[in-house]
């Protein structure tokens, strides 16, 4: 007896868990990247979007790359007027919305870092979910911005001097 190719996907889909066939669609990560540090500094932050397009809340859990030993989940919290940095266990993504990991909230700390980075290199990023699902991300590596931007700056006729 033959089986048609589609009577075998059907079958295997059936198999899966239901949360292993959503996550692959439900989670999409954006705007991914890895701040460049100076020669010899042993950690830095990784940013990005997470955004979910499904209808359950998620939880990212774990973040690691094979450029750093370790790899944790962190904030900044405001602790009698100084902002710190502490780790958490878990990032929450709520359901049809995004969270974004930025600079002085969220973010992927990568600690004892293997090799120094450099900008435009990728670092290979592994995210694990509450589900037991991954994403695999290649996120750029970038200088800190210093400077603000602005969306209309002052044309050199309105500076006094």
């Amino acid at each position: 007896m033959r089986l048609q190719p589609t009577l075998f996907v059907l079958a295997a889909a059936i198999t899966l868990p239901l949360p292993a066939l959503a996550s692959e669609t439900d989670l999409t990560i954006v705007d991914a990247y890895v701040r460049m540090v100076p020669p010899g500094t042993p950690n830095t932050a990784a940013f990005m979007t997470i955004v979910n397009n499904g209808t359950s809340d998620r939880k990212l859990i774990k973040a690691e790359s094979p450029l750093a030993r370790r790899g944790e989940l962190h904030t900044h919290l405001n602790d009698q007027g100084m902002m710190r940095m502490r780790q958490v266990a878990e990032i929450e993504i709520k359901a049809a919305t995004q969270t974004e990991l930025k600079p002085g909230g969220y973010h992927v700390m990568l600690l004892d870092l293997q090799q120094p980075l450099r900008e435009g290199e990728t670092v290979p990023l592994t995210l694990r979910f509450d589900d037991n699902s991954t994403k695999l991300l290649d996120a750029p590596v970038k200088k800190p911005q210093t400077v603000m931007k602005t969306e209309n700056p002052p044309e050199h006729g309105a500076m006094k001097h």
